[in-house]
């Protein structure tokens, strides 16, 4: 498995899929909190063979790198020195890693539940860098329109699991409690008041590089919902000066829209949409 080192020695460890054909982007697919990049499997594997590049890492603190660095699945989810700034620091250097792999090609970012705050940062920081923004499970990263309570409060039940807000397809929760390489413990829990404090922010003011955006969200997802999805959209309208803002809601879904019942049509429905940006080379 590649990896590469970050600015405070942890290996990061990172996978490729390699396009089928001639590539027409690459894309950098970035994983949610308390998880790792072999959740995306099939969304990866479906995108390389509509011919994406796709580069998935395992943040700090998490799946492969996490049990690296600890060498403790306890600890797991816990981002080590640095904290959460690292992390972002970590994900820029990863994709300048990418960029010099592939200088000739589009880079699309990726990123999912924490993994798309981590995103809205890097495209607050490095706009210039990216082609195309995709966040799924994304928010509005403000006080009132984030959810810092229980997201599994819609359902529950005596003999719930916990895990029923990930997905309407409840093996979905099972498979990612019984996974090794996950933790379901909160993030105020592994991060601390002060890091988790700093996923608040809002859109960058007059980013000055219009990138095209897909905000993909469940109608019943608890993090955010549709409600702060839209309020994020028109953020980056208003506020960014973003010009190709898409907003997709599918009814009945919850938080991970790529492990839902419906996956193959939202997993269509994102190559759609970077087909129409990226057209295949020949």
């Amino acid at each position: 498995m590649p990896e590469f080192i970050d600015a405070y020695g942890v290996p990061i460890t990172y996978d490729v899929y390699p396009a089928a054909g001639t590539p027409r982007a690459v894309v950098q697919l970035v994983h949610g909190l308390g998880e790792h990049a072999g959740r995306y499997t099939r969304l990866a594997e479906a995108l390389a063979a509509d011919g994406y590049v796709v580069y998935a890492d395992d943040h700090r603190g998490h799946g492969r790198t996490g049990m690296t660095q600890w060498g403790d699945a306890a600890r797991l989810g816990r981002l080590g020195p640095g904290g959460h700034r690292a992390a972002v620091d970590a994900l820029w250097q990863f994709s300048r890693l990418i960029r010099a792999e592939h200088p000739d090609l589009p880079l699309v970012l990726i990123g999912h539940s924490w993994g798309s705050f981590l995103s809205q940062i890097l495209l607050d920081r490095h706009p210039e860098a990216y082609d195309a923004v995709v966040l799924s499970g994304s928010a509005l990263r403000w006080p009132g329109s984030l959810n810092a309570g229980d997201l599994n409060r819609p359902w529950k039940s005596p003999d719930a699991t916990g895990a029923e807000w990930l997905a309407s397809d409840t093996e979905v929760g099972r498979a990612f409690i019984a996974d090794p390489l996950t933790t379901s413990e909160p993030l105020l829990r592994l991060f601390g008041p002060i890091d988790a404090l700093r996923l608040f922010g809002r859109p960058r003011k007059d980013l000055g590089h219009d990138v095209p955006m897909l905000l993909m969200v469940g109608g019943e997802d608890t993090v955010g919902g549709p409600r702060s999805v839209h309020m994020l959209a028109k953020a980056y309208r208003e506020r960014s000066g973003l010009g190709d803002v898409t907003t997709l809601v599918y009814p009945g879904a919850r938080h991970e829209i790529f492990n839902e019942v419906g996956q193959a049509e939202i997993r269509a429905d994102l190559l759609a949409w970077l087909d129409s940006r990226f057209p295949a080379r020949d």
